[in-house]
């Protein structure tokens, strides 16, 4: 697989780690009251935002009322998910000791059970980032996402599949994990999976329960309208969760992996892997803030376990060091990389889209990677 980042020596890609465990060390040497301050005052933040739009769902019937109240709803599930949730089980601020902001404990209000999302995302994902047919995060068992997929006809709906992903994003990530794509090729069967489909259809349960029969019955009258202010309200989570989420990892620049290439890999050549396989979001304190600070994935793919609050400070660094070294540091706003990203999706759902690639033998089951050893050693002859 071909790169356009310079190679570099193995005593390079040494110095290269070293440099960037330091910032590592120093950080976590550092955290304190900084650090448990913010995070705290996000959580009295989201909490204010929610309790404030569910109370003024109660009077959605009135225009001004609904917009303001689906409004702060949405901003309170956002940071709910992107700030809070997802850097909270990250472990950023399990060294607090304080229950509410445990990782292995901390559950959010998203339909994809914690322990499986910690699992498909902080280990497969954070591990495998960026190796084809090892980061199921790559086209997320549905979609086309890079060239050296194979080609299959059920791609043509790359675009129509991308919207409906965004659209129930929440549902995306919670059916992740059962690797359905897998299932329909035959290398997994269903009796794997039933513990965890349990799990899913508790958790989702619960979840749309909550959100569309509890707090609407509980609003009387007003009840259509606070289920449409809900149903909203998760739709904006939902597709601003998927722009952020994409953007970190599929614009133009960034690149992919293969097992082989990536075996046996250094400290550094695996830093050098987090970096070339991200992008970053410019913008300002309160854009990063509702990102969940994943604006900055290039520093998050770094440092995974940091308090994701300390990315943008980092990222002075980090840029820093990849100037020295000769390694892209790709960063844009999110109109220019969302752009890539549609224009990727689009490009990939036909055969000639990207690099040639063999087509999936007519019947076989479409997949992020190829559907056996033998079609993946073709695939790797090409590229």
């Amino acid at each position: 697989m071909t790169t356009t980042a310079p190679r570099l020596t193995p005593e390079q890609l040494d110095a290269f780690g070293r440099e960037l465990d330091a910032i590592r060390e120093r950080v976590l040497a550092d955290r304190g009251e900084r650090d448990a301050g913010y995070i705290r005052r996000v959580i009295k933040a989201q909490r204010g935002l929610e309790v404030a739009g569910r109370g003024l769902l109660f009077f959605s019937a009135l225009p001004p009322a609904w917009l303001a109240g689906t409004a702060a709803l949405s901003l309170s599930k956002i940071l709910d998910n992107m700030e809070i949730g997802h850097n909270v089980m990250h472990g950023q601020y399990d060294w607090m000791n304080d229950p509410a902001v445990n990782g292995q404990s901390f559950e959010w209000d998203s339909a994809c059970p914690s322990e499986q999302w910690r699992h498909s995302h902080n280990y497969m994902h954070h591990t495998h980032t960026n190796i084809l047919g090892k980061d199921r995060d790559i086209g997320y068992g549905v979609l086309r996402m890079s060239a050296d997929q194979s080609w299959h006809p059920y791609y043509l709906g790359n675009p129509l599949y991308a919207l409906l992903l965004a659209s129930f994003f929440q549902w995306g990530v919670a059916f992740h994990d059962l690797e359905m794509d897998r299932i329909a090729a035959g290398r997994t069967g269903w009796r794997d999976k039933v513990g965890m489909a349990g799990q899913i259809w508790r958790k989702g349960r619960r979840q749309a329960l909550k959100d569309y029969a509890l707090f609407p019955l509980l609003a009387g009258p007003n009840a259509p309208t606070t289920l449409t202010a809900n149903l909203t309200a998760n739709f904006v989570r939902n597709v601003w969760a998927f722009m952020i989420i994409f953007c970190g990892h599929f614009p133009d620049g960034v690149e992919e992996f293969t097992e082989e290439e990536t075996e046996g890999e250094t400290r550094g050549e695996w830093y050098r892997r987090q970096l070339l396989g991200s992008a970053n979001l410019t913008g300002g304190q309160l854009f990063h803030i509702m990102s969940g600070n994943l604006s900055h994935q290039i520093e998050h793919h770094l440092f995974p376990d940091l308090p994701a609050h300390r990315y943008g400070e980092l990222a002075v660094e980090v840029r820093e060091i990849c100037e020295r070294y000769g390694l892209p540091y790709n960063s844009g706003p999110l109109h220019k990389q969302f752009g890539s990203v549609v224009k990727k999706i689009v490009r990939l759902a036909l055969p000639d889209g990207g690099e040639a690639v063999p087509m999936v033998e007519p019947g076989a089951a479409p997949g992020p990677a190829s559907p056996d050893p033998a079609s993946r050693a073709r695939e790797l002859a090409v590229a």
